[in-house]
């Protein structure tokens, strides 16, 4: 069975981007196993001094995570055009490694507008050598229209989750 990291970008209780992992999760039934990682704001803000020697432990066991996990989702929004800081924190964390080199990523940005954010996600993870496609990368504005408060999901955006998912999972294996 393939295993799938799911990383929330968001700050917040039942947001948005964990209501469509949680949606994504429950697609696939039980052909994969799945780890939501939505404590962001749990980790220490970055200190380079502290990435290769003395890492704090939780970061420790995130990077572990990112390296068990057969792929990698990230589904994020984004904040005044960029990425949320708790995200930018955690991936800065693994600048010094190798844990995103050459790993299957699936990048979803989904926001009021998201176009930014989108980008600079993807920069980023290209600067980390992670593994992506077009067809695993999904932009979805005005996201809150689109599902609701119980993870209900609205037809269009079922698909374009549907096509996500099954590229996704086709890399994976």
């Amino acid at each position: 069975m393939k295993t799938i990291l799911a990383i929330i970008g968001s700050a917040s209780e039942n947001s948005t981007n964990e209501r469509l992992v949680q949606f994504l999760a429950n697609s696939t039934g039980d052909t994969i196993r799945w780890t939501i990682f939505n404590s962001l704001k749990s980790l220490p803000h970055f200190d380079p001094e502290l990435s290769v020697n003395n890492t704090p432990a939780e970061i420790a066991a995130f990077r572990k995570q990112i390296e068990q996990a057969d792929g990698v989702i990230i589904c994020t929004p984004e904040y005044v055009f960029s990425i949320p800081a708790g995200l930018k924190n955690a991936i800065e964390w693994c600048v010094s490694t190798t844990v995103f080199s050459d790993k299957l990523c699936g990048l979803i940005t989904a926001s009021a507008q998201g176009e930014k954010g989108h980008e600079e996600l993807q920069l980023l993870m290209k600067t980390l050598t992670a593994r992506f496609t077009a067809e695993t990368t999904l932009l979805i504005p005005g996201v809150k229209g689109k599902i609701d408060r119980s993870g209900n999901v609205d037809t269009q955006t079922r698909s374009e989750l549907k096509h996500f998912l099954d590229a996704f999972t086709v890399l994976l294996g």
